[in-house]
């Protein structure tokens, strides 16, 4: 009888210390947060409540805005190049764009140079990623399933994508490649197969690091036909400089006494006889997929300016319609995290790949420097690390996310990272002893596919912005020997734009509306901006040197104008 007392005694004794071993790993790896990193594709500050845009009162992205409310809200996050691959590379290397070779959207990321996803694995993260990458090149994350068509741009309806264990082929050898069509609207795909993967495919004993990318509200902006009737019957505020410029630009965005205003800047109105919303949005073919009864009729016979108005109140309709999407789509990943006891133990994040024009200057599209262009949207949540209700202006751009998600982890970033990490910042909400105090940014592609914008770079601190615009291609087109994407559409790589500085105090002219290069009293805040900018770009290796002589002539003969 002892002896059967003392088996049982024994085996209970094992049994218990199995489950506190199991109960003390699952709380071990409960310890090392998750992270959810969204992002979604041209999804600017000015579509958001909690950023206060005269959009705002639209309440666009409810869901966004109550996790933004309930972590840290960035008012200074920008991008390093407004322009989707570009970006996509500088997030997943933490490198800016002369450095991970990525200058435009036809460049891409070799797997072994993925640095994000790589760190990320030796942290003990199950890495995942889902929708659009747009980076050619095999992910290197665990598990993908990524759009194909397009150059992963993807389709809004019925998409096709490819998953791990198929076999991958880069964009650049299309056709043939390998994918699958879901059906139904992308956001709500891209969705479904990260829940998927959530509940059934990643191994729960592990972190997870997930990537999770919506297309929209990239254009043309084919929003899911539930949303056909919002907003349907609301008057979308416009802005001042729809219809009136004021003395914003420069003879490089408009040329002299205004000769290129119609080729340069895609426009909401006709102003650019090249490409402007119009063209495609009264078209009787564009984006009528998901609206059948959509009249294109409607702006015949209208003025210039009554036509602007038509022209933006369908544009912003069908942007933030596409937004709603986005929110509503986000809100079921909360729900998921919540009821599987996830939601405080994940860090989630929320960006844009860049900001978007939305008929401010009469601009679409972004690329510019300008700060609807070049601001990011960007808040974290994580509430035993960020204090809820947390407000920053510390200046971030997007090659510190890569270090910071790296940071949050528990690893630190390899040193052929350019970012840098701003866990603190997070975590305090406040700037750690000498945090940088400007960003730089620089637009490479230069009067690309019929958007127009010519190439420049430039430096943003808190108070000053600084634009130099150069108006050459990166590669010299006079070279009879060079050699570049001549099949690339809608570009006109070969003119050459003129030469112009751009100055704008932003505490005093937040809209950018007053290029004040040439106001006197600013003469020794440009040159301390210029000797700034000088020492960013030799810093990030970004001067032009040999690589790009002609563009090195041009800054030589004009840096002092």
């Amino acid at each position: 009888m002892n002896a059967i007392k003392i088996f049982f005694y024994f085996l209970f004794t094992v049994v218990l210390f199995s489950c506190n071993s199991k109960v003390s790993q699952e709380s071990k790896t409960q310890k090392q947060p998750n992270i959810l990193f969204i992002m979604s594709d041209d999804h600017t500050t000015q579509a958001f409540g909690v950023y206060g845009s005269r959009l705002a009162d639209l309440n666009p992205t409810p869901t966004l805005d109550k996790i933004a409310n309930e972590g840290v809200i960035f008012d200074n996050c920008f991008v390093t190049n407004s322009i989707c691959t570009p970006s996509r590379a500088t997030i997943i290397s933490g490198q800016y764009s002369q450095a991970n070779g990525v200058l435009d959207l036809e460049g891409s990321v070799e797997t072994s140079k993925q640095y994000l996803p790589m760190e990320m694995k030796k942290l003990g993260y199950e890495t995942a990623l889902v929708g659009k990458w747009h980076l050619e090149h095999k992910p290197n994350f665990d598990y993908y399933n990524i759009f194909t068509q397009h150059h992963q741009q993807g389709s809004y309806f019925d998409p096709n994508l490819t998953e791990s264990g198929m076999n991958y082929k880069p964009f650049a050898e299309m056709p043939g490649y390998e994918g699958k069509v879901y059906k139904g609207h992308s956001s709500d795909v891209v969705t479904d197969i990260t829940l998927n993967w959530l509940k059934n495919k990643r191994d729960k004993n592990k972190p997870f690091f997930l990537m999770h990318q919506f297309k929209a509200p990239h254009d043309d902006f084919e929003y899911a036909p539930r949303y056909k009737d919002y907003l349907a019957d609301t008057k979308i505020p416009e802005p001042e400089s729809l219809y009136d410029n004021g003395n914003n630009g420069s003879v490089a965005t408009r040329g002299i006494n205004d000769s290129l205003i119609h080729d340069i800047g895609s426009s909401v109105s006709k102003r650019n006889s090249i490409r402007h919303m119009g063209m495609r949005l009264w078209s009787d073919t564009y984006i009528k997929s998901n609206n059948p009864d959509f009249d294109t009729n409607q702006v015949k016979g209208l003025d210039d300016d009554a036509y602007t108005s038509a022209t933006y109140q369908e544009y912003l309709k069908r942007y933030l319609r596409c937004v709603k999407g986005v929110d509503d789509n986000v809100a079921r990943l909360i729900a998921y995290l919540k009821e599987e006891g996830l939601y405080d133990n994940t860090i989630i994040v929320y960006t844009g790949d860049q900001g978007f024009m939305l008929g401010e200057h009469d601009y679409i599209d972004k690329r510019w420097m300008y700060e609807e262009s070049m601001r990011m949207p960007f808040f974290v949540r994580y509430p035993e690390k960020i204090k809820p209700g947390t407000r920053t202006d510390a200046l971030i751009n997007n090659a510190d996310f890569a270090p910071t998600l790296i940071d949050l982890g528990g690893g630190k970033a390899p040193e052929l990272m350019q970012g840098h990490s701003f866990k603190q910042i997070l975590e305090t909400g406040k700037e750690p002893d000498n945090w940088q105090q400007s960003t730089y940014y620089r637009y490479w592609m230069h009067m690309a596919h019929a958007h127009a914008n010519p190439a420049h770079f430039g430096i943003r601190t808190k108070r000053y912005k600084l634009i130099f615009y150069y108006g050459k291609y990166w590669v010299d087109t006079d070279n009879p020997q060079a050699e570049w994407n001549t099949k690339s559409w809608g570009n006109r790589f070969t003119m050459h734009t003129p030469v112009a500085w751009e100055f704008y105090d932003l505490t005093k002219d937040p809209k950018e509306m007053n290029n004040a290069y040439n106001d006197v009293q600013y003469k020794a805040v440009i040159n301390d901006l210029k000797n700034q900018l000088q020492a960013k770009r030799a810093a990030l290796h970004e001067d032009d040197g040999d690589k790009f002589a002609h563009i090195q002539e041009i800054i030589d003969n004009h840096w002092n104008d």
